[in-house]
């Protein structure tokens, strides 16, 4: 039960401010990002350098989360479908496939990572791992959105606490590497490399996660003026950049070394050569706990986006049986097409559905979206007209 003094909380200057970090960052550091494997790829292998693509990483986000949240605040769209018809207009459903299918593929990677990592890391049989996420992704879905939000800031917490505890330990016995990595400019991993291309390789990285914006959506509504908006994009930007800078340092303290670099858990590697058992383990829990938050935000902003729809043609929205389930219906159904092959097919166009994100997300926020939010009365006309009516009285 939610009390009085928890409602405020949320629905005071954590709710506006943070919370739409917290949620965004809680989907974004899952499988890749948590093990580092992701920060090595878009950062660390450049060594010295690197920190010009974290520079662009937290600046990309911070941008398109601000834009974003003022998006939804000024047309007080909160599912994904209603908010992308206000940047692509009749497009949306394109906008749509491609949401359904780049989170499928996400959460399939994902639930089967949780899998093999506690498998791998606490030592429990793989399906204990997957049906412990089902259990828990059903659970948060049917008590919904105070128990995601509640579920997600408690895993704020514990991943901050998890990543300031691995960084001070690794950073403490190799500070005077990374010093002297920086020192002599070293890019030795890669070789010659540009400034330049270090940037746009995390340009590149905002765009492989837009996937992860939608899931914030439902959190929005709290939002009601544009120093709102401004500040809780900033403190998104801050929220997904920190780990990847903390693992990105702890990496410099190993550069250029391959078995750290071209291993598939790059964190495993460092807490072994660093720590002991026990941390270890609480690793494990850490990175067990991002890749549940990954899979329950993703398709909690499906659910959300059905809810929605069924409410503007006038049926009555999901009930919490049913939230759980499509949840654990697209879970287990991800998991299942994993195991047989179809996702490694699907995961080859993983970049070409980046570029969609571009096209369908990025690139109208950043034109149309801009204009819309300065004059929200622009192209009102056309848009009343693509409308349905059983819309009417519903929030657009």
């Amino acid at each position: 039960m939610v009390t009085n003094e928890q409602k405020g909380f949320m629905e005071g200057w954590f709710g506006k401010y943070v919370l739409p970090g917290v949620i965004f960052q809680s989907v974004l550091i899952g499988g890749g990002y948590a093990t580092g494997r992701e920060i090595v790829e878009f950062g660390a292998r450049f060594g010295a350098l690197g920190w010009w693509g974290i520079v662009a990483i937290f600046i990309g986000f911070s941008v398109i989360s601000i834009l974003t949240y003022e998006l939804a605040r000024t047309f007080k769209a909160y599912d994904y479908r209603n908010w992308v018809k206000q940047i692509i207009w009749k497009l949306w459903p394109l906008f749509d496939v491609l949401f359904i299918v780049m989170a499928v593929l996400v959460i399939a990677i994902v639930g089967s990572a949780t899998g093999n990592i506690v498998k791998d890391i606490l030592g429990w049989p793989y399906w204990v791992g997957v049906s412990l996420a089902i259990i828990v992704v059903g659970f948060l879905n049917f008590y919904g959105r105070k128990m995601i939000e509640g579920f997600k800031t408690i895993g704020t917490v514990l991943l901050y606490f998890g990543y300031v505890v691995f960084a001070g330990i690794v950073l403490s016995k190799n500070w005077g590497h990374v010093q002297q990595v920086f020192a002599t400019g070293d890019t030795s991993y890669v070789g010659s490399v540009s400034l330049g291309a270090v940037f746009w390789v995390g340009i590149l990285y905002v765009a492989y996660n837009l996937v992860c914006l939608p899931a914030t959506f439902f959190t929005l509504d709290r939002q009601t003026e544009r120093k709102h908006t401004f500040w809780a994009g900033i403190i998104t930007g801050l929220l997904a950049t920190v780990p990847f800078a903390l693992t990105y340092l702890s990496m410099m303290g190993f550069y250029p070394s391959k078995e750290v670099l071209g291993a598939p858990v790059p964190w495993l590697v460092m807490l072994k050569e660093s720590g002991g058992t026990g941390l270890i383990a609480l690793f494990g829990i850490v990175i067990g706990w991002t890749l549940i938050e990954t899979c329950t935000g993703l398709i909690h902003a499906i659910t959300e986006r059905i809810d929605v729809n069924l409410k503007e043609m006038g049926k009555t929205g999901l009930t919490a049986q049913q939230s759980v389930f499509i949840s654990v219906g697209t879970l287990v159904a991800a998991l299942i097409l994993s195991k047989v092959g179809i996702i490694a097919l699907v995961a080859k166009g993983y970049t070409f559905m980046a570029y969609g994100f571009l096209i369908l997300f990025a690139l109208p926020l950043l034109t149309i979206g801009i204009i819309r939010i300065l004059n929200p009365g622009w192209h009102q006309e056309l848009w009343e007209k693509s409308v349905s009516r059983k819309s009417e009285g519903v929030n657009l």
